[in-house]
C-alpha cells in the first residue's frame, strides 16, 4: 500500500470484548487518515470508546476487524507507503514504541520509572537504541529537561520527588528524546491544576509545531482539543459521530451529541 504523506491510516478498526458471556463492540467502523505534522483530538465521554481507540492505534491492543497501518520510511525496512501493523512482529512493534512513536500516559507514574533517576528516565529511550555514552546520555537529558522547562539540577532526583505537572514534562521529554514522528496522549492534562494545565498546553503545543509532530490525543476536554489540535474526531457509544477541522466542528457542530458536548461541560 502506498499513500504519500499518510502517516497513519485507520480502516474500519473495531474491538469487541466479552464479559459475563455478553458481547460488546467498544469501538468500530473508526477510519481516518493522519498525515505527518497533523494533530487529531479524539474526544467524548467516558465510556465512548476513545481510550480503546489509542491503545488500537499504538499497537497495544488487537483490532477485531479493520486496520491501522504506518508509514515505516524511517525505520528503514520499508520503500516507502503504509505497512499493517498486525502483520508486524513483536520486534518491530517494540522497536516503534521505543523510536518513532510516543506515548503519553494520562497518570505520568505509569509513563516513567520511579525508582531511577529524572535524567535516566530520559536517557533509557536512547539506551535501548544501543546509546551508552555516559557523557552524551546526560547531555541528552540535560537538554531535554531544559525543552520541557524543568530544573536541570533535578536531573539525579527520583521522579517521586516531584510534582504532578513536572512529573507529566518528565513523561513527554522521555518520550520527546528519540525524536519521533508520531506521538499518542492520553489525557496529558488531567488532574493538574488549572494553571499547571495552561502552561503544560503551551508547552505541547510549542513542541509539536517546533518538531512538526504528527499526534493523537484523547481527551474529554474540548478546550484542549481547540488549543491543540488540527482536526477532532467525536466519538459516542464506540462510533465516530461527527469528525471535521478542529474550529468547524466546535463552532458549527452538526451531530446532535456534538452540539451537546459543546453546549455543556464534560465530565472525565
Amino acid at each position: 500500500m502506498r499513500d504519500d504523506g499518510v502517516l497513519l491510516r485507520v480502516d474500519g478498526v473495531g474491538k469487541c470484548f466479552t464479559q459475563g458471556g455478553r458481547s460488546r463492540w467498544a469501538c468500530r467502523g473508526v477510519r481516518f487518515d493522519l498525515h505527518g505534522g497533523e494533530v487529531l483530538a479524539v474526544v467524548g465521554e467516558s465510556g465512548s470508546g476513545k481510550s480503546t481507540l489509542l491503545k488500537l492505534l499504538a499497537g497495544r491492543m488487537a483490532c477485531d476487524e479493520g486496520t491501522v497501518s504506518y508509514d515505516l520510511r524511517a525505520e528503514g525496512n520499508a520503500p516507502g507507503g503504509l505497512s499493517d501493523l498486525a502483520r508486524l512482529s513483536e520486534a518491530q512493534l517494540r522497536r516503534l514504541a521505543r523510536t518513532d512513536w510516543g506515548f503519553v500516559e494520562q497518570q505520568a507514574r505509569d509513563g516513567l520509572r520511579m525508582n531511577v533517576s529524572g535524567g535516566a528516565n530520559v536517557g533509557e529511550r536512547l539506551m535501548a537504541l544501543g546509546a551508552r555514552h555516559y557523557g552524551q546520555l546526560r547531555g541528552e537529558a540535560l537538554h531535554w529537561m531544559e525543552r520541557v522547562e524543568l530544573d536541570t539540577a533535578r536531573i539525579d532526583d527520583l521522579p517521586g520527588t516531584y510534582s504532578g505537572g513536572m512529573q507529566q514534562r518528565l513523561q513527554i521529554a522521555r518520550n520527546l528524546v528519540t525524536r519521533p514522528r508520531l506521538v499518542f496522549m492520553d489525557e496529558p492534562t488531567t488532574g493538574l491544576d488549572v494553571s499547571v494545565q495552561a502552561r503544560l498546553l503551551d508547552l505541547l503545543r510549542e513542541l509539536v509545531e517546533e518538531l512538526n509532530l504528527a499526534a493523537v490525543v484523547v481527551t474529554h476536554d474540548l478546550a484542549v482539543a481547540r488549543l491543540l489540535a488540527h482536526r477532532m474526531l467525536v466519538m459516542k457509544d464506540g462510533q465516530v459521530v461527527e469528525q471535521g477541522l478542529t474550529d468547524r466542528v466546535l463552532d458549527d457542530p452538526q451531530h446532535p451529541y456534538t452540539q451537546l458536548l459543546v453546549s455543556s461541560v464534560l465530565t472525565p
